[in-house]
């Protein structure tokens, strides 16, 4: 079998050179019509909506949990092998540049994608409900001494190698096609490598495009409705404010409303203004803030039993994590997997196009095997240290009386545990500032990704397109709020991302033909020197996010004309053995658009944004 021959890129910008954003008319116009509709619908028949929502659900989940199911477990397994198989040597770069980012800043900025609204709303709920309601297929019974493992096992399990290996796949795809091939940084891109040409401008390409806005547009505002369920909670236990939000209550809704509202408010500032070091010190005092948080948690806790939890939880995870990963909806369990596992997998799913895309950003130079194992492992453990010790709390204290799982509703779980211990004023008024905080900083980068799909992959797209799409993510949430609250979101989250599972399959289909024409596949290569200087702060994610790679035109990208057998790599026509650790032309210097010397907005460390995620 032959396999195409790219040719070469038709943009011609130069290396540090941003691209003029150029709004695609179709892509803009679509997206943001579909999106229109669904918000004007939900409004006026908000019943009819869900109901029918609802039963797209139910044949979803019914007729194709399987798919989430073995192909999410198929990703994990994917990213695994190219790590270590012989491409895990191949650099995310094309020309051998060092990592741009030291491991520490890295690893930091990667924890931090990953750290946001979710972790806080599901924090105490998930163990605690596990533990009082254990998951079908277990065989433990309810509140048992086993059923403490058996639920931390299932909620690292959700949180865990399944999730990470969702965004890794994609991440990897698009490093790969960046910084080695010189690429556009657009979710089409990759496809290049089965087609031969640019995919941006074919019908496929922007419905591709098209409808990684939609996931993330979904994905987000589930990310968006989850935290001001859990402001309303808190301001609910505080003032006597509010009501149930699972139940339209007026008053609850009204509260919900007013925090989206004041919220994308300060978003849009954020976006439109360039306040990117008051939104660095924001994010990095978030991440000092949750460190405390669990701190005083472990503290004020039942420490030794938490920290004896560590091993209990990790190895149940460890030992339950094959039966974990094939289990699909089976004889009635239809309604449990679409509320937990299918609706976790599928918003990951939904976020891949604004995590994936910073997580590829920040790691150029990077190995694939250490890309996965870095991408995969850290992430993991992170999260299972914080589910262990604030999820091993809430369920210490359902074993002993306070029913947590009982809660009017799942937002104020959280506060309802920080209540049991002392300076709960303090506590709980922190759990609402952690959650505005990522509320904010992820609007503004999500709508930043928005901007840039809908711009041609423009680094740095028009302020008032992020603006309109910071606004839009806002009204999005609003109406999933008003159209049934966590199900309503739960519901639609599922029904989105489901056509994105087939681009995330393709896109490893294109990086494995990409890796097959790699030059360098199984030779081995010489260490990378050193760590290119870093600005060390998670707070570079906004700015990380938009990748700070103006698009060169890719003649010369790293194996990208070689033959079947990818002998030569096609940028100066050298022989792939001419050069010991060079891999592309000259045409391609340091990557799609990024110089050796780190300039662009990601490297200066001074104008970086902070942003956010779940």
């Amino acid at each position: 079998m032959t396999e195409t021959q790219e040719t070469p890129a038709s943009t011609t910008a130069p290396p540090d050179r941003p691209v003029k954003p150029r709004l695609d008319p179709v892509v803009f116009g679509v997206s943001i019509t579909l999106a229109g509709v669904f918000c004007v619908l939900g409004a006026v028949w908000p019943d009819q909506v869900s109901e029918y929502g609802t039963a797209a659900l139910n044949w979803i989940v019914a007729n194709l949990g399987w798919v989430f199911v073995l192909a999410t477990t198929g990703f994990v397994v994917f990213a695994l092998v190219l790590a270590f198989s012989r491409y895990g040597r191949i650099p995310l770069s094309a020309n051998g540049e060092p990592p741009e980012f030291s491991t520490v800043s890295w690893v930091a900025m990667m924890f931090s994608a990953g750290m946001g609204i979710g972790l806080i709303f599901f924090g105490i709920y998930e163990p605690v409900w596990h533990f009082a309601n254990t998951p079908p297929q277990t065989g433990v019974a309810d509140g048992s001494e086993q059923a403490v493992t058996t639920s931390m096992a299932y909620t690292l399990f959700h949180w865990g190698l399944h999730p990470w290996a969702i965004y890794a796949v994609v991440a990897l795809a698009l490093a790969y096609s960046m910084f080695r091939k010189g690429r556009g940084n657009l979710i089409s891109s990759p496809f290049q490598s089965l087609t031969g040409k640019e995919v941006e401008n074919t019908w496929w390409g922007k419905g591709i495009n098209i409808w990684s806005i939609i996931a993330t547009k979904f994905g987000g505002a589930t990310s968006l409705g989850l935290g001001a369920l859990q402001i309303g909670g808190g301001i609910y236990l505080f003032t006597g404010i509010g009501g149930n939000f699972t139940s339209r209550d007026p008053e609850a809704l009204n509260v919900a409303f007013a925090i989206i509202v004041v919220l994308v408010i300060f978003a849009i500032l954020s976006a439109v203004s360039g306040v990117g070091r008051g939104i660095k010190w924001l994010s990095n005092t978030n991440m000092v803030l949750a460190v405390l948080l669990v701190a005083f948690v472990v503290v004020v806790g039942p420490t030794v039993l938490l920290f004896n939890l560590i091993p209990e939880a990790i190895g149940a995870y460890i030992v339950d994590l094959l039966p974990m990963s094939f289990r699909a909806p089976l004889f009635g369990d239809a309604e449990w997997f679409s509320g937990w596992t299918i609706f976790y997998w599928a918003w990951w799913i939904s976020w891949t196009p604004f995590v994936s895309t910073f997580i590829a950003r920040i790691s150029r130079g990077r190995t694939i095997r250490e890309f996965v194992l870095g991408v995969l492992l850290v992430p993991t453990l992170v999260s299972a240290l914080w589910f262990i010790f604030l999820g091993g709390a809430g369920v210490h204290l359902q074993m002993n009386g306070v029913d947590i799982a009982a809660a009017p509703d799942e937002a104020v779980a959280f506060f309802t545990a920080l209540q049991e211990y002392p300076g709960f004023t303090v506590t709980g008024i922190l759990v609402m500032v952690l959650v505005a905080i990522f509320w904010v900083s992820g609007a503004d980068a999500s709508a930043l990704v928005l901007a840039t799909l809908s711009s041609r992959g423009a680094i740095e797209p028009n302020k008032w397109l992020v603006a309109l799409w910071a606004a839009l993510s806002a009204v999005v949430a609003g109406v999933l709020l008003y159209m049934g609250g966590l199900d309503a979101l739960q519901t639609f989250t599922i029904l989105v991302a489901s056509p994105f599972i087939v681009v995330m399959i393709g896109l490893c289909w294109a990086l494995y033909v990409d890796l097959r024409r790699d030059p360098l596949r199984g030779r081995r290569l010489g260490p990378v020197r050193g760590n290119a200087p870093s600005p060390g702060s998670y707070g570079m994610i906004m700015s990380a996010i938009a990748p700070a790679t103006a698009r060169t035109a890719p003649t010369g990208g790293a194996g990208g004309g070689e033959g079947a057998e990818g002998e030569t790599a096609d940028g100066g026509g050298a022989k792939a053995g001419a050069a010991a650790d060079t891999a592309a032309g000259p045409d391609t210097a340091a990557g799609p658009g990024t110089s050796t010397g780190a300039s662009g907005p990601a490297a200066s460390g001074g104008e970086d944004e902070g942003g956010g995620s779940r």
